[in-house]
Protein backbone atom coordinates (compact mmCIF):
# COMPACT_ATOMS: atom_id res chain seq x y z
CA UNK A 1 0.00 0.00 0.00
CA UNK A 2 3.31 2.34 0.49
CA UNK A 3 4.75 1.78 -2.40
CA UNK A 4 1.32 2.64 -4.60
CA UNK A 5 1.15 5.80 -2.49
CA UNK A 6 4.57 6.79 -3.14
CA UNK A 7 3.77 6.58 -7.13
CA UNK A 8 1.51 9.48 -6.52
CA UNK A 9 3.65 12.04 -5.26
CA UNK A 10 3.92 15.47 -7.06
CA UNK A 11 7.64 14.23 -8.23
CA UNK A 12 6.55 11.23 -10.01
CA UNK A 13 3.26 13.18 -11.65
CA UNK A 14 6.31 15.45 -12.87
CA UNK A 15 8.21 12.90 -14.16
CA UNK A 16 5.22 11.25 -15.94
CA UNK A 17 5.28 14.81 -17.45
CA UNK A 18 8.02 15.06 -18.54
CA UNK A 19 8.42 11.66 -20.19
CA UNK A 20 4.85 11.77 -21.74
CA UNK A 21 6.47 15.48 -23.16
CA UNK A 22 9.64 14.05 -24.34
CA UNK A 23 8.43 10.88 -26.05
CA UNK A 24 5.85 13.02 -28.02
CA UNK A 25 8.31 15.59 -28.89
CA UNK A 26 10.87 12.82 -29.79
CA UNK A 27 8.55 11.02 -32.25
CA UNK A 28 7.71 14.61 -33.84
CA UNK A 29 11.00 14.96 -34.35
CA UNK A 30 11.30 11.44 -36.06
CA UNK A 31 8.44 12.39 -38.54
CA UNK A 32 10.15 15.40 -39.46
CA UNK A 33 13.24 14.00 -40.67
CA UNK A 34 11.62 11.29 -42.28
CA UNK A 35 8.37 12.59 -44.27
CA UNK A 36 8.75 13.22 -47.97
CA UNK A 37 6.48 16.16 -47.80
CA UNK A 38 7.91 19.61 -49.00
CA UNK A 39 7.41 22.65 -47.06
CA UNK A 40 3.92 24.47 -47.09
CA UNK A 41 3.80 27.47 -49.21
CA UNK A 42 3.63 29.22 -46.08
CA UNK A 43 6.27 27.51 -44.43
CA UNK A 44 8.79 28.73 -47.16
CA UNK A 45 7.62 32.54 -46.82
CA UNK A 46 8.53 32.41 -43.14
CA UNK A 47 12.15 31.13 -43.81
CA UNK A 48 12.80 33.49 -46.74
CA UNK A 49 11.64 36.18 -43.71
CA UNK A 50 14.13 34.43 -41.66
CA UNK A 51 16.94 35.52 -43.76
CA UNK A 52 16.45 38.92 -43.13
CA UNK A 53 15.80 39.65 -39.07
CA UNK A 54 13.54 42.54 -38.45
CA UNK A 55 10.69 43.40 -35.77
CA UNK A 56 8.08 42.53 -37.70
CA UNK A 57 7.03 41.53 -41.31
CA UNK A 58 3.65 41.89 -43.24
CA UNK A 59 1.45 39.68 -41.79
CA UNK A 60 2.87 37.99 -39.04
CA UNK A 61 4.75 39.59 -36.10
CA UNK A 62 8.31 38.47 -36.03
CA UNK A 63 8.40 35.36 -33.62
CA UNK A 64 8.03 32.41 -36.50
CA UNK A 65 10.87 34.24 -38.01
CA UNK A 66 13.14 34.02 -35.50
CA UNK A 67 12.73 30.72 -34.30
CA UNK A 68 13.65 29.59 -38.11
CA UNK A 69 17.21 31.44 -38.45
CA UNK A 70 17.66 29.75 -35.24
CA UNK A 71 16.54 26.72 -36.22
CA UNK A 72 18.18 26.49 -39.98
CA UNK A 73 21.71 28.15 -38.26
CA UNK A 74 21.75 25.28 -36.30
CA UNK A 75 21.53 22.43 -38.91
CA UNK A 76 21.01 24.35 -42.39
CA UNK A 77 17.81 25.24 -44.67
CA UNK A 78 16.46 21.53 -44.84
CA UNK A 79 12.85 21.27 -44.38
CA UNK A 80 12.86 19.46 -40.95
CA UNK A 81 15.22 22.50 -39.81
CA UNK A 82 12.92 24.87 -40.57
CA UNK A 83 10.35 23.09 -38.67
CA UNK A 84 12.24 22.37 -35.50
CA UNK A 85 10.98 25.02 -33.31
CA UNK A 86 7.03 23.89 -33.71
CA UNK A 87 7.59 20.74 -31.45
CA UNK A 88 9.84 22.73 -28.86
CA UNK A 89 7.29 25.14 -28.69
CA UNK A 90 4.64 22.79 -28.55
CA UNK A 91 6.79 20.60 -25.43
CA UNK A 92 7.00 24.37 -23.55
CA UNK A 93 3.19 24.42 -24.07
CA UNK A 94 2.66 21.00 -22.73
CA UNK A 95 4.94 21.67 -19.57
CA UNK A 96 3.15 24.70 -18.98
CA UNK A 97 -0.66 23.10 -19.41
CA UNK A 98 1.18 20.30 -16.95
CA UNK A 99 2.29 23.18 -14.38
CA UNK A 100 -0.95 25.37 -14.38
CA UNK A 101 -3.19 22.24 -13.83
CA UNK A 102 -0.98 20.99 -11.17
CA UNK A 103 -1.46 24.56 -9.24
CA UNK A 104 -5.24 24.61 -9.96
CA UNK A 105 -6.36 21.27 -9.14
CA UNK A 106 -3.47 18.93 -8.25
CA UNK A 107 -1.20 16.29 -10.19
CA UNK A 108 -3.57 14.03 -11.26
CA UNK A 109 -5.85 16.63 -12.80
CA UNK A 110 -2.54 17.74 -14.28
CA UNK A 111 -1.39 14.73 -15.88
CA UNK A 112 -4.51 14.33 -17.49
CA UNK A 113 -4.48 18.36 -18.99
CA UNK A 114 -1.01 17.46 -20.33
CA UNK A 115 -2.08 14.18 -22.49
CA UNK A 116 -5.19 15.70 -23.28
CA UNK A 117 -3.02 18.61 -24.71
CA UNK A 118 -0.45 17.05 -26.12
CA UNK A 119 -2.43 15.05 -28.19
CA UNK A 120 -5.02 17.03 -28.98
CA UNK A 121 -5.59 17.18 -33.08
CA UNK A 122 -4.68 20.51 -33.64
CA UNK A 123 -1.81 21.00 -31.68
CA UNK A 124 -0.59 17.79 -33.97
CA UNK A 125 -0.46 19.92 -36.46
CA UNK A 126 0.96 22.54 -35.30
CA UNK A 127 3.61 20.84 -33.71
CA UNK A 128 4.73 19.52 -36.75
CA UNK A 129 4.62 22.88 -39.12
CA UNK A 130 5.95 25.79 -38.62
CA UNK A 131 3.61 28.72 -37.94
CA UNK A 132 2.40 31.05 -35.61
CA UNK A 133 0.09 28.77 -33.61
CA UNK A 134 2.85 26.82 -31.61
CA UNK A 135 5.45 29.78 -29.71
CA UNK A 136 1.85 31.78 -29.28
CA UNK A 137 0.80 28.47 -27.68
CA UNK A 138 3.85 28.52 -25.29
CA UNK A 139 3.97 31.67 -24.40
CA UNK A 140 0.32 31.65 -23.87
CA UNK A 141 0.90 28.99 -21.53
CA UNK A 142 3.50 31.28 -19.96
CA UNK A 143 1.36 33.97 -19.30
CA UNK A 144 -1.39 31.87 -18.02
CA UNK A 145 1.02 30.04 -15.75
CA UNK A 146 2.72 33.33 -14.20
CA UNK A 147 -1.11 35.20 -13.90
CA UNK A 148 -2.53 31.71 -11.43
CA UNK A 149 1.11 31.97 -9.71
CA UNK A 150 0.68 35.63 -9.08
CA UNK A 151 -2.68 34.86 -6.99
CA UNK A 152 -1.01 33.66 -3.71
CA UNK A 153 2.78 35.02 -4.61
CA UNK A 154 3.60 38.00 -2.17
CA UNK A 155 6.74 40.75 -1.63
CA UNK A 156 9.39 40.00 -4.23
CA UNK A 157 8.02 36.88 -6.15
CA UNK A 158 4.98 38.86 -6.90
CA UNK A 159 7.08 41.34 -8.53
CA UNK A 160 9.35 38.80 -10.45
CA UNK A 161 6.06 37.08 -11.41
CA UNK A 162 4.82 40.43 -12.15
CA UNK A 163 7.91 40.86 -14.65
CA UNK A 164 7.50 37.31 -15.90
CA UNK A 165 3.73 38.01 -16.70
CA UNK A 166 4.38 40.79 -18.65
CA UNK A 167 7.38 39.42 -20.80
CA UNK A 168 5.32 35.85 -21.53
CA UNK A 169 2.65 38.65 -22.49
CA UNK A 170 4.94 40.51 -24.89
CA UNK A 171 6.38 37.85 -26.33
CA UNK A 172 3.22 35.40 -27.39
CA UNK A 173 2.02 39.00 -29.15
CA UNK A 174 5.07 38.86 -31.03
CA UNK A 175 3.98 35.72 -31.94
CA UNK A 176 0.54 36.19 -32.86
CA UNK A 177 -1.37 38.97 -32.16
CA UNK A 178 -4.74 36.52 -31.14
CA UNK A 179 -2.31 36.95 -27.87
CA UNK A 180 -5.27 39.59 -27.37
CA UNK A 181 -7.59 36.62 -25.94
CA UNK A 182 -5.21 36.68 -22.86
CA UNK A 183 -5.59 40.32 -22.07
CA UNK A 184 -9.60 40.02 -22.51
CA UNK A 185 -9.43 36.39 -20.33
CA UNK A 186 -7.66 38.70 -17.42
CA UNK A 187 -9.81 41.74 -17.92
CA UNK A 188 -12.24 39.78 -17.70
CA UNK A 189 -11.10 37.79 -14.58
CA UNK A 190 -10.27 40.77 -12.78
CA UNK A 191 -13.73 41.94 -13.27
CA UNK A 192 -15.06 39.64 -11.84
CA UNK A 193 -13.42 37.85 -9.01
CA UNK A 194 -12.38 40.52 -6.04
CA UNK A 195 -9.81 38.31 -5.30
CA UNK A 196 -7.66 38.67 -8.35
CA UNK A 197 -7.89 42.37 -8.01
CA UNK A 198 -6.15 42.29 -4.41
CA UNK A 199 -3.52 39.74 -5.73
CA UNK A 200 -2.04 42.57 -7.72
CA UNK A 201 -0.96 45.26 -6.22
CA UNK A 202 0.16 49.39 -7.69
CA UNK A 203 4.13 48.39 -8.13
CA UNK A 204 3.13 44.92 -9.79
CA UNK A 205 0.64 46.24 -11.89
CA UNK A 206 3.04 48.77 -13.29
CA UNK A 207 5.83 46.26 -13.40
CA UNK A 208 3.77 44.00 -15.92
CA UNK A 209 2.75 46.76 -17.81
CA UNK A 210 6.38 48.25 -18.58
CA UNK A 211 8.27 44.50 -19.06
CA UNK A 212 5.13 44.21 -21.89
CA UNK A 213 5.53 47.70 -23.36
CA UNK A 214 9.53 47.36 -23.29
CA UNK A 215 9.18 43.86 -25.23
CA UNK A 216 6.46 44.56 -28.00
CA UNK A 217 7.42 48.13 -28.24
CA UNK A 218 10.02 47.10 -31.28
CA UNK A 219 7.56 45.65 -32.92
CA UNK A 220 5.00 48.49 -33.04
CA UNK A 221 7.99 50.82 -33.79
CA UNK A 222 8.39 48.26 -36.71
CA UNK A 223 4.55 48.52 -37.57
CA UNK A 224 4.62 52.58 -37.41
CA UNK A 225 7.24 52.58 -39.73
CA UNK A 226 5.48 50.36 -42.53
CA UNK A 227 2.63 51.96 -42.48
CA UNK A 228 1.31 49.64 -39.87
CA UNK A 229 1.38 46.80 -41.94
CA UNK A 230 1.21 43.77 -39.69
CA UNK A 231 -1.84 45.04 -37.93
CA UNK A 232 -3.87 46.05 -40.99
CA UNK A 233 -3.38 42.79 -42.74
CA UNK A 234 -5.14 41.22 -39.02
CA UNK A 235 -7.45 43.48 -39.38
CA UNK A 236 -8.41 43.01 -42.99
CA UNK A 237 -8.68 38.91 -42.20
CA UNK A 238 -11.76 39.75 -39.72
CA UNK A 239 -13.14 41.42 -43.35
CA UNK A 240 -16.23 42.39 -40.63
CA UNK A 241 -19.21 43.71 -42.90
CA UNK A 242 -17.80 42.19 -46.56
CA UNK A 243 -20.73 39.57 -45.98
CA UNK A 244 -24.46 40.80 -47.02
CA UNK A 245 -25.80 39.49 -43.93
CA UNK A 246 -25.02 37.81 -40.82
CA UNK A 247 -24.73 33.89 -42.11
CA UNK A 248 -25.50 31.70 -38.43
CA UNK A 249 -24.50 28.86 -41.00
CA UNK A 250 -21.02 30.13 -40.81
CA UNK A 251 -20.87 30.24 -36.98
CA UNK A 252 -22.81 26.48 -36.65
CA UNK A 253 -20.15 24.90 -38.96
CA UNK A 254 -16.91 26.98 -36.98
CA UNK A 255 -19.17 25.90 -34.32
CA UNK A 256 -18.46 21.88 -35.75
CA UNK A 257 -14.76 22.23 -36.47
CA UNK A 258 -14.17 22.80 -32.93
CA UNK A 259 -15.31 19.27 -31.81
CA UNK A 260 -12.43 18.41 -34.45
CA UNK A 261 -9.40 20.65 -33.84
CA UNK A 262 -9.89 20.29 -30.14
CA UNK A 263 -11.16 16.66 -29.58
CA UNK A 264 -14.65 14.90 -29.64
CA UNK A 265 -14.55 14.08 -26.11
CA UNK A 266 -12.79 17.42 -24.43
CA UNK A 267 -14.92 19.61 -26.31
CA UNK A 268 -18.00 18.10 -25.19
CA UNK A 269 -16.73 17.96 -21.45
CA UNK A 270 -16.55 21.86 -21.84
CA UNK A 271 -20.11 22.39 -23.14
CA UNK A 272 -21.36 19.70 -20.69
CA UNK A 273 -19.77 21.39 -17.63
CA UNK A 274 -21.12 25.21 -18.56
CA UNK A 275 -24.12 23.57 -18.73
CA UNK A 276 -24.16 22.18 -15.70
CA UNK A 277 -22.46 25.45 -14.20
CA UNK A 278 -25.42 27.46 -15.41
CA UNK A 279 -27.27 25.30 -13.51
CA UNK A 280 -25.94 25.50 -10.22
CA UNK A 281 -25.01 28.70 -11.04
CA UNK A 282 -21.85 28.34 -9.38
CA UNK A 283 -18.07 28.29 -9.95
CA UNK A 284 -15.26 27.08 -8.33
CA UNK A 285 -12.80 29.94 -8.07
CA UNK A 286 -10.18 27.53 -10.47
CA UNK A 287 -12.70 27.06 -12.76
CA UNK A 288 -14.28 30.77 -13.12
CA UNK A 289 -10.50 32.07 -13.55
CA UNK A 290 -10.30 29.31 -16.87
CA UNK A 291 -13.01 29.98 -18.47
CA UNK A 292 -12.46 33.21 -18.28
CA UNK A 293 -9.92 32.49 -20.68
CA UNK A 294 -11.87 29.27 -22.48
CA UNK A 295 -14.81 31.20 -23.14
CA UNK A 296 -14.04 34.94 -24.73
CA UNK A 297 -12.06 33.04 -28.32
CA UNK A 298 -14.57 30.48 -29.16
CA UNK A 299 -17.22 33.40 -28.68
CA UNK A 300 -15.56 36.05 -30.67
CA UNK A 301 -14.57 33.61 -33.31
CA UNK A 302 -17.96 32.27 -33.49
CA UNK A 303 -19.44 36.05 -34.11
CA UNK A 304 -16.29 36.11 -36.94
CA UNK A 305 -17.67 33.21 -38.52
CA UNK A 306 -20.97 34.63 -39.14
CA UNK A 307 -20.32 38.17 -40.03
CA UNK A 308 -17.47 36.74 -42.18
CA UNK A 309 -15.23 33.95 -41.91
CA UNK A 310 -13.19 31.96 -39.77
CA UNK A 311 -10.94 29.48 -39.58
CA UNK A 312 -11.01 26.45 -37.27
CA UNK A 313 -7.97 27.15 -35.28
CA UNK A 314 -8.81 30.86 -34.75
CA UNK A 315 -9.91 30.03 -31.56
CA UNK A 316 -6.82 28.65 -30.55
CA UNK A 317 -6.08 30.68 -27.71
CA UNK A 318 -8.62 28.59 -25.79
CA UNK A 319 -6.87 25.37 -26.37
CA UNK A 320 -4.63 25.64 -23.46
CA UNK A 321 -7.29 26.55 -20.88
CA UNK A 322 -9.64 24.22 -22.26
CA UNK A 323 -7.38 21.39 -21.78
CA UNK A 324 -7.16 21.71 -17.81
CA UNK A 325 -10.21 22.39 -17.35
CA UNK A 326 -11.78 19.41 -19.56
CA UNK A 327 -9.39 17.47 -17.41
CA UNK A 328 -10.40 18.83 -14.31
CA UNK A 329 -14.25 18.72 -14.25
CA UNK A 330 -13.48 14.89 -15.88
CA UNK A 331 -11.44 13.80 -12.53
CA UNK A 332 -13.90 15.63 -10.78
CA UNK A 333 -16.90 14.27 -11.88
CA UNK A 334 -14.62 10.46 -11.62
CA UNK A 335 -15.25 9.94 -15.51
CA UNK A 336 -12.12 7.74 -15.70
CA UNK A 337 -13.37 5.87 -18.67
CA UNK A 338 -14.43 8.97 -20.63
CA UNK A 339 -11.01 10.12 -19.84
CA UNK A 340 -9.13 6.60 -20.88
CA UNK A 341 -11.78 7.07 -24.17
CA UNK A 342 -10.36 10.84 -24.89
CA UNK A 343 -6.98 10.19 -24.46
CA UNK A 344 -6.61 7.10 -26.45
CA UNK A 345 -9.03 8.54 -29.35
CA UNK A 346 -6.68 11.16 -29.57
CA UNK A 347 -3.42 9.11 -28.87
CA UNK A 348 -4.67 7.27 -32.10
CA UNK A 349 -5.35 10.73 -34.07
CA UNK A 350 -1.75 11.79 -32.89
CA UNK A 351 -0.89 8.07 -34.21
CA UNK A 352 -2.31 8.31 -37.72
CA UNK A 353 -0.85 12.09 -38.07
CA UNK A 354 2.64 10.80 -37.92
CA UNK A 355 1.94 7.85 -40.05
CA UNK A 356 0.99 10.23 -43.11
CA UNK A 357 3.63 11.99 -42.46
CA UNK A 358 6.08 9.36 -42.44
CA UNK A 359 4.05 7.72 -45.18
CA UNK A 360 1.97 9.98 -47.09
CA UNK A 361 0.64 7.05 -49.24
CA UNK A 362 -1.26 6.31 -46.41
CA UNK A 363 -3.82 9.43 -46.52
CA UNK A 364 -4.08 8.08 -50.24
CA UNK A 365 -5.02 4.93 -49.30
CA UNK A 366 -7.70 6.91 -47.38
CA UNK A 367 -8.74 9.25 -49.93
CA UNK A 368 -6.82 12.33 -48.15
CA UNK A 369 -4.42 13.19 -50.72
CA UNK A 370 -6.39 16.42 -51.50
CA UNK A 371 -5.45 17.73 -48.20
CA UNK A 372 -1.48 17.07 -49.12
CA UNK A 373 -1.15 18.59 -52.77
CA UNK A 374 0.17 21.62 -51.22
CA UNK A 375 2.83 19.89 -49.45
CA UNK A 376 3.82 18.32 -52.93
CA UNK A 377 5.90 19.34 -56.27
CA UNK A 378 7.48 22.35 -55.22
CA UNK A 379 10.84 21.21 -55.53
CA UNK A 380 9.82 19.53 -58.84
CA UNK A 381 8.00 22.96 -60.23
CA UNK A 382 10.99 25.51 -58.74
CA UNK A 383 13.45 22.71 -61.37
CA UNK A 384 11.26 23.16 -64.37
CA UNK A 385 11.32 27.03 -63.97
CA UNK A 386 14.99 26.99 -62.88
CA UNK A 387 15.76 24.91 -66.24
CA UNK A 388 14.04 26.73 -67.97
CA UNK A 389 15.68 30.22 -66.75
CA UNK A 390 19.12 28.73 -67.48
CA UNK A 391 18.07 28.02 -71.26
CA UNK A 392 16.93 31.93 -71.58
CA UNK A 393 19.95 33.08 -69.87
CA UNK A 394 22.06 32.79 -72.78
CA UNK A 395 20.41 35.27 -74.03
CA UNK A 396 20.06 37.80 -71.61
CA UNK A 397 17.43 37.33 -68.85
CA UNK A 398 16.16 40.43 -66.51
CA UNK A 399 14.38 38.71 -64.23
CA UNK A 400 11.90 35.78 -63.44
CA UNK A 401 8.58 37.00 -62.54
CA UNK A 402 5.49 34.98 -60.91
CA UNK A 403 2.06 36.27 -60.54
CA UNK A 404 1.74 34.16 -57.21
CA UNK A 405 1.80 34.34 -53.65
CA UNK A 406 2.74 30.16 -53.56
CA UNK A 407 4.52 30.54 -55.97
CA UNK A 408 6.97 32.83 -55.08
CA UNK A 409 7.71 31.46 -51.78
CA UNK A 410 8.09 28.09 -53.14
CA UNK A 411 10.49 29.09 -55.59
CA UNK A 412 12.77 31.27 -53.42
CA UNK A 413 13.34 28.08 -51.10
CA UNK A 414 13.17 25.19 -53.23
CA UNK A 415 14.78 27.31 -55.86
CA UNK A 416 17.40 28.80 -53.62
CA UNK A 417 20.99 27.26 -54.92
CA UNK A 418 19.61 28.81 -58.30
CA UNK A 419 18.67 32.62 -57.57
CA UNK A 420 20.84 32.67 -54.48
CA UNK A 421 24.28 32.47 -57.48
CA UNK A 422 26.36 35.10 -58.35
CA UNK A 423 24.47 36.95 -61.48
CA UNK A 424 21.12 34.66 -61.28
CA UNK A 425 18.13 36.74 -62.74
CA UNK A 426 15.93 38.14 -59.66
CA UNK A 427 13.08 36.57 -58.54
CA UNK A 428 10.09 39.18 -58.66
CA UNK A 429 6.44 39.69 -58.30
CA UNK A 430 4.15 40.75 -61.23
CA UNK A 431 1.48 43.24 -59.76
CA UNK A 432 -1.93 42.99 -61.30
CA UNK A 433 -3.12 45.70 -60.22
CA UNK A 434 -0.08 47.73 -59.99
CA UNK A 435 -0.45 48.00 -55.99
CA UNK A 436 1.05 45.54 -53.31
CA UNK A 437 -1.15 43.81 -51.80
CA UNK A 438 1.30 41.05 -49.71
CA UNK A 439 4.57 40.98 -48.75
CA UNK A 440 6.10 39.40 -51.65
CA UNK A 441 4.69 42.24 -53.95
CA UNK A 442 5.67 44.84 -51.51
CA UNK A 443 9.55 43.45 -52.02
CA UNK A 444 9.82 42.25 -55.55
CA UNK A 445 7.71 43.76 -57.34
CA UNK A 446 8.40 43.42 -61.29
CA UNK A 447 9.46 46.91 -62.05
CA UNK A 448 10.30 48.39 -65.85
CA UNK A 449 14.18 48.44 -65.12
CA UNK A 450 13.79 44.78 -64.74
CA UNK A 451 11.71 43.95 -67.46
CA UNK A 452 14.10 43.54 -70.58
CA UNK A 453 13.50 39.91 -71.05
CA UNK A 454 11.82 38.32 -68.39
CA UNK A 455 10.54 34.44 -68.14
CA UNK A 456 7.03 35.08 -67.28
CA UNK A 457 5.68 32.37 -64.83
CA UNK A 458 1.65 31.85 -64.68
CA UNK A 459 0.32 29.82 -61.95
CA UNK A 460 -2.34 27.14 -63.10
CA UNK A 461 -3.04 30.06 -65.87
CA UNK A 462 -4.09 32.54 -63.49
CA UNK A 463 -4.36 36.21 -64.94
CA UNK A 464 -2.10 35.23 -67.54
CA UNK A 465 -3.46 37.07 -70.50
CA UNK A 466 -2.87 39.99 -68.55
CA UNK A 467 0.37 39.23 -67.65
CA UNK A 468 1.30 38.88 -71.09
CA UNK A 469 -0.52 41.73 -71.99
CA UNK A 470 2.31 43.76 -69.91
CA UNK A 471 4.60 42.99 -72.30
CA UNK A 472 5.38 44.37 -75.85
CA UNK A 473 6.24 41.33 -77.07
CA UNK A 474 5.84 37.67 -75.71
CA UNK A 475 7.74 33.98 -77.13
CA UNK A 476 8.25 30.66 -76.24
CA UNK A 477 4.83 29.88 -74.74
CA UNK A 478 5.46 26.66 -72.74
CA UNK A 479 2.80 24.83 -70.19
CA UNK A 480 4.20 22.21 -67.66
CA UNK A 481 3.15 19.82 -65.52
CA UNK A 482 3.61 18.21 -61.92
CA UNK A 483 1.97 15.13 -60.48
CA UNK A 484 1.15 15.80 -57.23
CA UNK A 485 -0.56 12.42 -56.77
CA UNK A 486 -2.63 9.79 -59.06
CA UNK A 487 -5.37 12.35 -58.76
CA UNK A 488 -3.75 15.84 -58.65
CA UNK A 489 -2.00 18.04 -60.64
CA UNK A 490 -0.04 21.37 -60.58
CA UNK A 491 0.19 23.63 -64.04
CA UNK A 492 2.41 26.61 -64.97
CA UNK A 493 2.57 28.23 -67.99
CA UNK A 494 6.00 29.73 -69.02
CA UNK A 495 7.12 32.32 -71.28
CA UNK A 496 9.47 34.78 -72.03
CA UNK A 497 8.14 38.59 -71.95
CA UNK A 498 9.92 41.36 -73.77
CA UNK A 499 9.80 45.40 -73.14
CA UNK A 500 7.62 45.67 -69.63
CA UNK A 501 5.00 47.83 -70.07
CA UNK A 502 2.38 47.22 -67.37
CA UNK A 503 -0.94 48.65 -68.27
CA UNK A 504 -3.43 50.80 -66.14
CA UNK A 505 -6.43 48.25 -64.36
CA UNK A 506 -8.42 49.45 -61.33
CA UNK A 507 -7.04 48.61 -58.33
CA UNK A 508 -10.33 46.53 -57.22
CA UNK A 509 -11.12 44.28 -59.75
CA UNK A 510 -7.83 44.40 -61.88
CA UNK A 511 -9.61 44.51 -65.31
CA UNK A 512 -8.01 46.99 -67.27
CA UNK A 513 -9.03 50.74 -67.22
CA UNK A 514 -11.02 52.29 -70.26
CA UNK A 515 -9.72 54.89 -72.00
Amino acid sequence: MARATSLRTPENYWTAAILLTAGLTLARFVALFRTPLELYPDEAQYWLWSRTLDFGYYSKPPMVAWAIWATTHLGGDAEAYVRLSAPLFQAGATLAVFAIGRKLYGGPAALAAAALYALMPAVQLSGLVVATDAPLMCFLGLTLLAYISLQSASGGRRLALAAGFGAALGLAFLSKYAALYAVIGVALHLALSREARRAWSTPAAALAAATFIAVLTPNLIWNAQHGFATLRHTASNAAWGEQAAPNPLNMARFFVSQFGVFGPIPFGVLLAGLVLAARRRSLPREDLLLLCFVIPPIVIVSLQAMLSRANANWSGASYLPGAVLAAAWLIRWRARRWLTAAVAFQALVAALVLLVLVQPRAADALGGSNSLKRLRGWSQTARLVTDRARVEEGAGLSAVAVNNRFLYYTLAYYGRDYFQAPGAPPLVYWLLTGKPANQAEASAPLEARRGARVLGVAYEGWYREAMMGDFSRVLGREIASVSLDRKHQRHIEMFVGQGFQPQPRDPLSGLPRRP
